[in-house]
């Protein structure tokens, strides 16, 4: 856990899975968790936010969690990256009661400057209720922890499922994160997803899916991405269109070399009529945002 006083913060490094809760067989019963021992948990969310929504207008996210006896609370700043992968600053630490814990949010960087004087208007938000399965792996020399999280994402009387894979680095290569999601994904139909619990909760609350704008190809797949996360959220079918005309764009676009297009060409084509993926989805999105990591970060 990170003490509050210090000034930096642990980077985490993520990759975020989507899949159909039809296909929770298929994750358990693929090779890589074979020998692997499970951990099983409930837990309970609550998310905190102004009137106002400045903590989501910063995408800055403040959540007090209740893990059996001990309650966590636990500050986290915007991701950067997409095609489901991100990392972002964290703080985590516990705290006596279910109680948000002022004095270290105003130590914390992220409430330094504007979001100072928020913290006495915090209030509950949303919240996410669910089931972690989670398993620690050795994958290509790095630590992984793998973690399956079901249940639900509630805001007011608004509710969507929560059903995801999240890949996180423990200690190691970044790039083993692809190669093990691209594993999983050649036998479990999932899909790249670079919306967080808070994010969709905050939208759902609102009842407003913002889009990103695109012009590179990294920034067509998550425009693509974050589409399909809110169409699965919202059912507006306007949603999928946005997603699959991202997708069309990306397989035609003129910066992306031999690979990469024939990656992208099968995207468009990949997904069922109700959004979700294939198999073949899946590899291919994964092998494309891999790609296109690493071209955005020569830049």
């Amino acid at each position: 856990m990170k003490n509050t006083n210090e000034v930096s913060a642990p980077t985490e490094i993520e990759l975020k899975l989507a899949l159909s809760p039809t296909q929770l067989g298929a994750l358990l019963s693929h090779p890589v968790l074979a020998n692997a021992s499970q951990e099983k948990q409930t837990l309970t969310n609550t998310y905190f936010d102004t009137p106002s929504g400045h903590l989501a207008a910063a995408n800055v996210a403040v959540r007090l969690r209740r893990l059996g006896e001990r309650v966590l609370q636990t500050v986290k700043t915007a991701g950067h990256g997409g095609g489901g992968l991100s990392s972002r600053q964290e703080w985590e630490w516990q705290v006596p009661e279910h109680t948000l814990d002022h004095t270290a949010l105003a130590n914390l960087p992220p409430f330094q400057d504007t979001l100072a004087g928020t913290i006495a208007q915090l209030r509950p938000t949303l919240g996410t209720d669910f089931t972690r399965r989670s398993w620690q792996l050795v994958w290509q020399e790095s630590h992984i922890e793998l973690v399956f999280d079901e249940g639900e994402i509630v805001c007011g009387e608004a509710r969507v499922p929560i059903c995801e894979v999240e890949l996180e680095l423990k200690a190691g290569d970044p790039q083993a994160l692809w190669t093990l999601a691209i594993a999983l994904a050649n036998q479990v139909p999932l899909r790249p997803s670079d919306s967080s619990k808070a994010a969709r909760g905050n939208a759902l609350g609102s009842q407003q899916w913002q889009l990103p704008n695109a012009t590179h190809p990294a920034e067509w797949l998550h425009r693509a991405t974050v589409a399909l996360d809110a169409y699965h959220d919202s059912h507006n079918a306007e949603h999928l269109t946005a997603a699959q005309q991202a997708l069309a764009t990306l397989a035609t676009h003129a910066e992306l070399d031999d690979a990469s297009r024939a990656d992208a060409a099968i995207l468009p084509t990949a997904l069922d009529s109700a959004g979700m993926p294939t198999t073949a989805y899946g590899v291919a999105a994964l092998q494309l945002a891999r790609r296109l990591a690493h071209e955005t970060a020569l830049r």
